[in-house]
């Protein structure tokens, strides 16, 4: 309840009603008045009057002061909604924004990493085709040294076995001309053995 400085509520009013009624009865009664009771009938009557009339004027200010407090509640109630509506608004589409752009991120790096993964895999692939052809070149290169290595031992083999025939087949030439040698020199040692026999036979009888 709300009350106002300096304004003369109707209980005010009832009281001085009741101080000037008062005085008039002491005045009527200092003066011999006789009809008391209407005086009495009347002042009940206007103080009822003034009641009621107190209390309408009390229930029209209560009445108000309700309806602005609704007024102003409800526009409070609206105010908070309408900040509460758009401050929900706003964080969802914040929230949708943020989650968008985290979706839009995430599926950029997974496609990023698709990319990288399958260029790996290409790369693993084409090291792999490159060493096993490596492989197959290093296979082929050792087969290679091998087949020479058996050909140059099979030629030194042979080429010793035909050095070793050719020193047997040069002792034997050697043999064979040493021994005519050693018989023509022996023949020619003869013959000239007997030709010196001869002429020293032929000086002795002749």
């Amino acid at each position: 309840m709300y009350f106002c400085p300096n304004i003369e509520t109707p209980l005010d009013k009832v009281a001085k009603k009741r101080s000037a009624a008062s005085f008039e009865e002491l005045q009527e009664e200092e003066f011999g008045c006789a009809d008391v009771g209407n005086e009495v009938q009347s002042m009940l009557e206007r103080f009822g009057a003034e009641i009621n009339k107190a209390m309408q004027a009390k229930q029209k200010h209560l009445e108000g002061l309700t309806k602005n407090h609704m007024v102003g509640s409800q526009h409070k109630l609206e105010q908070l909604w309408s900040n509460y509506h758009s401050q929900r608004k706003k964080t969802t589409q914040q929230f949708s924004q943020q989650v968008s752009a985290a979706l839009q991120q995430w599926e950029a790096e997974a496609h990023r990493s698709e990319e990288q993964e399958e260029k790996l895999n290409n790369l693993f692939r084409q090291q792999q085709k490159i060493l096993q052809q490596a492989r197959v070149v290093q296979n082929q290169k050792l087969k290679a040294v091998k087949e020479l290595y058996e050909q140059f031992v099979q030629n030194m083999e042979e080429m010793e076995k035909s050095h070793h025939e050719f020193l047997q087949g040069a002792q034997e030439e050697l043999k064979q001309e040493m021994a005519t040698l050693q018989k023509k020199l022996l023949m020619d040692a003869q013959h000239k053995e007997m030709a010196t026999v001869r002429k020293s036979l032929q000086t002795l009888f002749f």
